[in-house]
């Protein structure tokens, strides 16, 4: 019955909703436009288009997240991964059709990477950009319409919208849909999964998530790098205010060093964050609340001693599940001296443990890898935690957002 309601139903029957990409008149046919197959040469080259257009962007070149993005979609990027996901296996591929995306209010260039994945899957997408208005969001917009100007069948696969929650608009996109996207953690999800999807459709969630940092105390004070290193984790962390379920919550040292690495790695990074970093006398005033917190409910734990408010370090003398419950952001770190990695499995056992941004030698983690834990889908180098991939959160976008033609004569 609400399959057939959703049927019934217009946009204009519904409350306000801006179309911030693509308009009305477009959006009435979006039932009648064929998905494509994957990577087809029209996305490419649109992608290619519109990176250029970001790249001669002088305010875009104000923020790395944007530049970042126009860098992974230029035409060489898309080719590599179209390498890594087209196969020759005789069978017919297309995307799935239409992908509603639901897009997270905390992070402002997401919605784009989620974006391109429908699009290089070859399917019609509507995008739910968050109400906040980052600066970001509109320099990617009105290069994606200036795009569009001389990519015009791109119209009939970019439809992104704004409006208020409601249920009644994610009712309608979500029937239409043939697969939805939830980004934004497990109360987001909790009320999208409200809207029903059509029997045939897939959703592919992203939860809330955390992630650490592991740091060979020996290799860090060899490297001659160590002011690159502190740019990279900076942008790793600071760059999103630690929003983003990819950024370092805990930071794990081993090695021979650890308080020899730890003092200049603290250092060089606390430098480069007065700097560089825009700070609330907020943020400081919810760290310190958080350390307390911790604190009185975690016995052996230690503030470490800071010059202001622009890093918060709390160093652990052990390590249990429940230490995300306090994290904060901003600039607020746990620490942990370890001389094994598998001490680390009780906190890497769990489904909401996401990405290890690592420094170190590859065979000492990979015990910890291969032991059956439930959590960690990435382990990639210090800098690189926001490096969007089709394999993302352990699911392989490019699977599920594309349909087979399984052809066996």
């Amino acid at each position: 019955m609400q399959q057939n309601l959703m049927n019934d139903m217009h946009l204009a029957d519904l409350p306000a909703i801006k179309f911030l990409v693509g308009d009305t008149e477009g959006f009435a046919d979006i039932k009648t436009v064929s998905p494509l197959m994957p990577f087809d040469d029209k996305v490419t080259e649109f992608l290619n288009t519109l990176s250029k257009n970001l790249m001669a962007d002088r305010e875009a070149k104000a923020f790395p997240d944007v530049v970042t993005l126009a860098f992974w979609m230029r035409r060489s990027s898309i080719m590599k991964l179209k390498e890594r996901f087209v196969k020759d296996d005789g069978d017919i591929h297309f995307g799935q059709g239409i992908v509603f995306h639901i897009a997270p209010s905390n992070v402002p260039v997401n919605y784009a990477y989620s974006l391109v994945s429908g699009l290089v899957t070859g399917n019609i997408n509507i995008i739910r950009i968050p109400s906040k208005e980052f600066p970001q969001v509109g320099i990617i917009n009105r290069a994606i319409n200036e795009a569009m100007k001389t990519h015009k069948i791109m119209k009939n696969y970019i439809f992104l919208v704004r409006y208020e929650h409601s249920q009644e608009v994610n009712d309608f996109f979500s029937a239409m849909a043939d697969t939805r996207i939830v980004w934004g953690g497990d109360n987001t999800i909790a009320e999208i999964r409200k809207s029903v999807l059509s029997p045939r459709a897939g959703e592919i969630t992203f939860a809330d998530r955390y992630s650490l940092a592991v740091i060979n105390s020996d290799m860090y004070l060899e490297s001659d790098e160590k002011e690159r290193l502190a740019e990279s984790f900076y942008n790793d962390t600071y760059l999103t205010d630690q929003n983003a379920c990819t950024s370092p919550r805990l930071v794990v040292w081993t090695g021979n060093r650890k308080d020899e690495a730890k003092s200049e790695f603290w250092s060089v990074l606390h430098r480069l964050v007065r700097a560089k970093y825009e700070f609330q006398p907020i943020m400081g005033v919810d760290k310190l609340t958080s350390s307390y917190l911790m604190a009185a409910t975690h016995a052996g734990v230690k503030i470490e001693d800071h010059e202001d408010n622009y890093l918060i370090r709390i160093r652990l003398n052990s390590l249990d599940e429940s230490i995300m419950e306090y994290k904060d952001n901003c600039g607020y770190f746990f620490e942990y001296d370890c001389d094994d990695l598998m001490e680390l499995k009780k906190l890497c056992n769990n489904t909401k443990c996401q990405t290890v941004g690592y420094l170190g030698d590859r065979e000492d983690i990979m015990p910890l890898l291969r032991s059956g834990i439930r959590g960690i889908d990435r382990v990639v180098p210090i800098g690189k935690t926001m490096d969007f991939d089709l394999i993302w959160d352990g699911y392989n976008l490019y699977e599920r957002l594309t349909r087979t033609i399984n052809l066996l004569i």
